[in-house]
């Protein structure tokens, strides 16, 4: 502590001594700064040598601090900067435009001071919350900067507390475990003996498993206790960006030697050590360039399909605005023009002299857009945002939405489009994990050409029966033991040994004791690739589910992983001996190469032998198929056989090879392997390269078909979105046959399908499958024509082809007439393109959903992207709009609240248009009377109050918890799902007739009072109070006409609504004398009250008004019923009548009358035999004929 508290005091006082640099210094280094963010290769050194120097002495100083600001405003600028970006809504800078309009005399419609009122309210209530938003981050950016972390000190020769924000580039930072890591650190020393650091980066990318990180390779850090004041290396980094799995650097030692570094070796700020008690890391970013803080978005914004809608319908509005005010200021034109003198209520100006009649024309022009003014609704934008947020909750807190297994529930990441679920054309689905569970079981091998088939492990769903004879043969094989444990004779051809050592090691699972496992299982809710083997007290850790399944396998077979590190693999073979591999090099997989690579130096004869395993075209490409006798040809052909049997049964396939290297060939790879790992330009490039170039002239060992298993209720809810109008496309990764099972087994495809299969290598010949592709589905599609449903099975160098510019309207074309889309082989950048295609291209709505880091760029290319939170980490769920737990929700989700969210908004908005321009066309109509001099009858106070109190509330409630239809009946009939697409509730004819509506009730509302109290000695403000609850009664009423479903909330809002009204304005009326002079509306309400044809004017013109609305509700439900009014009526039957009338309107519609399960599918159905389909390949170019087709069989084109 007294280290501590002597080296901080020392550090301040010397900045205290330093002198101020000139402002020409300052410049200087201003301008050199600006360079050295600009460039892509930033060299960087140790401030060890330099502590204490000024900071223009320092090395790294171009570089920013590591503190950090969230916040938006300061407290000198607050209320300026706050303003400035409320004006940057259009809705407050046309109220405050009018409010300040109102302030001159010549076109003032109401009190200046009153008048502005309304938004002085509602930009102080904005205020002070952005205010209070903005003083939780600043508390939140203190308690982060002033967190505390020991930074090494060359003064006191150890590590001195430091607060976050005072750590430099440069800084040597000592984290613990269970510690925060303070900034973007390379990895340089840790208390392991392996060089490996575990960290957490839940808070970085969701992912809940444990990270390994290494030591810069080759720095030899670990051989001896690591001091910092000796580390002199000069450090070179690519230039910070916001790809969380992308850096990349070299360290130059003091012999010029230069060490590549990737991401495997970087310690985000953040992040948390795990099972590591000490790592000591260099400084590379901090503040905001470190991996976090790029990383840190808002919430994402996307406009809604009915916010576009919108805005079109008040730029109408914004017409009809200025038409009526033209109308006004002609009106007053030729009014004055009328009279034959000057009235005396007309007094000059402050000039002295009567204004003309144009010019005065031309102020009442603006006069009557600030009397008019809330002729456009504003409101609605708010009030939408409110309603949006209910919603949100009522979906968040489904109960039928939420997951018992994993403790989750419904998130939603873009608050403003959830009526764009009750819209979506089209949705595009990742495969594994999203329809199906990924957890993965070890169902069949194949090994040196012969088949083992692995039942048992199906029934039970883990990997714990061997097959008897393989496992006779596996220990028959692999040498001579003594019995002493050790070997005596080993066959370096066993083929068999080879095939479990590469299940075992060609992988990344990281080997822990149960008691790392259960404290694990203590800090994370979910682990769920991790399984703990009690006998033997260890558990394995994947990335991901596959590999685990191989680990197992190969454990029952005798093969156990003891122990990994970075540069060694135990492993117990069948008989107990242990073997300790060393681990020359790991070529991880990727997407573009499909393959994962592992060298390793055998631990007894010393040979250099590399394990490879990947998808079976990428290995098969690669065998040494000119020097194969007929034997190993005969094995190739029979393991690629058997990977078609795989395929077809719907199993994922993966090949495994083999290849022994040479001294002098392995050493000369690894200098060309180095020097691509220290390349900064193309580094990406440079190891694809290297990783290619050893990847060929393999040895095949054999394959394997794990299975895969779909997830509860899949079947039921594809069906369901079919029937809901809705085209699912299906894009993975997987081989054709694989997709074409899933999608049988999980009803995408039906037995009597037509199903078109477009794969070929040549251009010219893809144009003409798509030109015969097309005449075959036009024929089949025909109306009158007994044709089938058609599906599209396509792979990814197809689709390719498919999507360039002369040929993407041909395959879109005909995709529209295909039901259901498989495109296999695809990568993550062909799923996004995909989507994108389409909905650029064909103007729908479109819905990406998917589970793992490879559809991130699927789901943020779609109008509405969904993650599923499975086994492949948090990525895609934290890249998406909203995450659900499983892929059955997606029935619910879309089907019944994707509905209610798009029918509730679009009838508020049209409602808000009507109750808007009902109520302003009150004081337009007025302006016939009263010469145009805008002029208003109803006093201000109660005109400001009756939008912002009075009616606000109903239509609010209305837009959160009306039901047109049921939950039950709509996920019973999924055709209603097809209403949004037709736009029912919202659509520009369902607007005009609003405004019809509107400009007809509006006129009742005024001439039945008007020629109620022609002739009597009725004022101005008691005729427009009259006018007031007439209109009021009218538009809650109008409001009762269209909601569906109610409830205690409703009835209390609407009766509140009045009583509120009829509160305020008697308290009002009794208490304002003189408020708002020249009003006076002292007792105008109560004397209303108490004479009975006031009442009588309520009831007639509340009934006249309505009568048209109400007549055409009653007539259009009963003479010409939608689908809706139908389902709303089967809703007051008995539960047994009303299912058997579900039942015939599905068969009258053409809809399933059930589902079988998926094991009665994969048991009754054999794709290729019974299913219709088009085989369009490059060997035959033929012409269908309808009679094979109707024959369900193969017919090839």
């Amino acid at each position: 502590a007294f280290l501590v508290v002597t080296a901080s005091w020392a550090d301040n006082w010397q900045r205290a001594a330093m002198p101020c640099p000139s402002p020409l210094t300052l410049l200087r280094d201003s301008l050199r700064g600006q360079r050295e963010h600009e460039k892509d290769l930033r060299i960087l050194v140790s401030n060890l040598p330099y502590e204490g120097l000024p900071k223009t002495k320092q090395p790294n100083r171009y570089f920013p601090g590591n503190a950090v600001k969230t916040t938006k405003y300061s407290l000198w600028f607050f209320i300026p900067m706050n303003l400035y970006e409320q004006f940057h809504r259009f809705a407050n800078l046309y109220f405050v435009g009018l409010a300040v309009l109102n302030f001159v005399p010549a076109v003032e419609a109401f009190q200046p001071e009153v008048a502005i009122v309304p938004i002085c309210v509602m930009l102080a209530l904005t205020a002070l919350k952005d205010g209070w938003e903005d003083c939780r981050r600043f508390r939140s950016d203190r308690r982060i900067n002033h967190t505390s972390c020991r930074v090494y000190s060359r003064k006191v020769s150890g590590f001195v507390e430091r607060h976050w924000k005072d750590v430099r580039v440069g800084d040597l930072v000592e984290v613990a475990s269970n510690e925060i890591i303070p900034a973007d650190l390379l990895l340089l020393h840790t208390s392991d003996l392996n060089g490996v650091c575990h960290i957490e980066t839940a808070s970085l990318d969701g992912e809940t498993n444990l990270k390994r990180r290494l030591v810069v390779p080759g720095l030899n850090t670990q051989d001896s206790s690591f001091e910092p004041q000796n580390f002199h290396c000069t450090v070179a980094v690519e230039k910070p960006n916001d790809n969380l799995n992308q850096f990349k650097g070299y360290i130059e030692t003091s012999d010029m030697k230069r060490l590549g570094f990737g991401i495997d070796s970087l310690l985000p700020r953040g992040c948390t050590v795990r099972n590591t008690d000490l790592a000591t890391g260099f400084v590379v970013y901090t503040g905001h360039e470190t991996k976090s803080m790029m990383n840190k978005n808002g919430p994402q914004y996307k406009r809604s399909k009915l916010e576009c809608k919108m805005n079109i319908d008040v730029l109408f509005c914004v017409i009809l605005l200025f038409s009526m005010c033209l109308i006004g200021a002609l009106g007053h034109y030729v009014w004055l023009e009328s009279l034959p003198s000057v009235p005396l209520f007309l007094t000059p100006g402050s000039h002295g002299h009567m204004d003309s009649n144009p010019l005065s024309g031309l102020y009442m022009f603006f006069t009557m857009i600030i009397l008019l003014q809330i002729f456009i609704p504003i409101s609605l934008y708010v009030s939408i945002e409110m309603v949006k947020m209910g919603q949100i909750f009522f979906i968040t807190n489904d109960v039928d939405l939420y997951e018992e297994k994993t403790d989750s529930r419904v998130q939603c990441r873009a608050l403003n489009i959830p009526e764009d679920l009750g819209n979506i054309h089209y949705v595009f689905s990742d495969k594994t994990g999203t329809l199906t569970e990924n957890k993965m079981v070890f169902r069949r091998c194949s090994v040196t050409g012969t088949e083992y088939s692995h039942n048992e492990n199906g029934k039970s769903g883990k990997c714990k029966f061997p097959d008897r004879k393989l496992l006779q043969r596996v220990l028959a094989g692999g040498g001579d033991w003594d019995g002493c444990g050790g070997i005596r004779r080993c066959e370096a051809t066993d083929l068999y040994l080879d095939f479990f050592l590469a299940l075992t090691v060609c992988n990344t699972v990281v080997v822990s004791t149960a008691t790392t496992a259960r404290a694990q299982r203590q800090r994370v809710w979910h682990q769920s690739t991790s399984e703990i083997d009690i006998s033997a007290q260890r558990c394995y850790v994947a990335e991901s589910p596959d590999e685990a399944a191989l680990v197992h396998a190969a454990k029952v077979y005798g093969f156990m992983l003891i122990a990994r590190t970075p540069n060694s693999v135990k492993v117990r073979l069948p008989h107990g001996v242990e073997l300790n591999y060393q681990v020359l090099d790991t070529l991880n997989f990727d997407p573009h190469r499909k393959r994962m690579s592992v060298v390793l130096r055998h631990p007894i004869s010393g040979e250099i032998v590399m394990y490879t395993k990947g998808a079976d075209y990428t290995v098969m490409d690669k065998l040494i198929w000119a020097c194969l006798n007929t034997a190993q040809k005969n094995v190739a052909a029979s393991t690629q056989r058997h990977l078609n049997w795989y395929a077809k049964e719907g199993l994922h396939t993966l090949c495994f090879a083999k290849k022994v290297l040479s001294e002098s060939a392995y050493k000369n790879w690894s200098l060309l392997r180095q020097e691509a790992l220290a390349a900064i330009d193309n580094r990406e490039e440079l190891l694809m390269e290297t990783a290619v170039n050893l990847e060929k002239q393999l040895t095949l060992l054999g394959a394997t078909g794990i299975e895969d298993r779909l997830q509860e209720c899949v079947p039921d809810t594809v069906m369901a979105l079919r029937e809901a109008g809705v085209r699912l496309w299906v894009l993975t990764g997987d081989k054709a046959e694989t997709a074409i099972n899933i999608a049988h087994a999980s009803r995408l495809l039906d037995q009597e399908d037509l199903v078109i299969h477009m794969n070929t290598d040549d251009k010219a010949v893809c144009k003409s499958i798509l030109d015969r592709s097309l005449e075959e589905g036009r024929r089949h599609t025909r109306p009158g024509y007994p044709g089938l449903s058609i599906g599209l099975v396509i792979d990814g160098h197809t689709l390719d082809m498919a999507l360039q510019s002369d040929l993407v309207d041909r395959f879109l074309e005909l995709a529209r007439l295909c039901r259901s889309v498989l495109c296999c082989r695809v990568t993550p950048l062909q799923k996004s393109t995909v989507v994108k295609v389409v909905r650029e291209r064909l103007k729908v709505m479109t819905l990406a959903v998917g589970d793992g880091a490879n559809d991130v760029n699927m789901i943020q290319a779609a109008d509405v992207g969904i993650g599923i939170s499975g086994q492949e980490g948090m990525q895609a769920v934290m890249a998406s709009d909203f995450s659900i737990s499983c892929f059955k929700h997606m029935k619910k989700l879309l089907l019944v609240h994707g509905h209610w969210c798009n029918s509730r908004l679009s009838n508020m908005a049209i409602y808000f248009f009507y109750k808007n321009v009902t109520y302003v066309n009150l004081l337009f109509w007025y302006q016939f009377f009263c010469g145009f001099s805008g002029t208003s009858m109803i006093d201000i106070w109660l005109l400001i109050f009756f939008n912002l109190f009075f009616t606000s509330t109903p239509p609010i409630m209305f837009g959160v918890m009306d039901r047109d239809v049921s939950a039950e009946t709509l996920l019973g009939l999924p055709e209603l799902y097809r209403t949004g697409h037709e736009s029912e509730g919202y659509s520009h004819f369902t607007f005009w007739i609003a405004m019809l509506d509107a400009f007809y009730q509006s006129l009742v509302c005024f001439f039945i009072p008007y020629l109620t109290y022609q002739g009597t000695d009725i004022d101005i403000y008691t005729f427009g109070s009259s006018m007031n609850t007439v209109s009021l009664f009218n538009i809650l009423l109008h409001l009762a006409i269209e909601i569906k479903s109610w409830t205690l909330v409703h009835w209390v809002t609407m009766l509140g609504s009045v009583a509120l009204y009829f509160t305020v304005t008697l308290v009002y009326s009794a208490t304002c004398i003189s408020c708002n002079p020249p009003s006076d509306p002292y007792w105008t309400t109560q004397q209303q009250m108490s004479e009975p044809i006031f009442y009588l004017v309520c009831v007639i013109t509340t009934v006249v008004a309505l009568l048209p609305r109400f007549t055409y509700r009653v007539l259009s439900n009963t003479l010409a019923p939608t689908p809706l009014i139908r389902a709303r009526h089967l809703e007051r039957l008995d539960p047994a009548i009303r299912e058997q009338w579900i039942k015939e309107w599905r068969g009258f519609r053409g809809g399933p009358q059930g589902g079988r399960s998926y094991q009665k599918q994969t048991q009754e159905q054999e794709p290729s035999r019974i299913t219709p389909t088009l085989s369009i390949t490059n060997n035959h170019l033929g012409t269908p004929t309808r009679s094979a087709v109707r024959h369900h069989h193969n017919v090839e084109l």
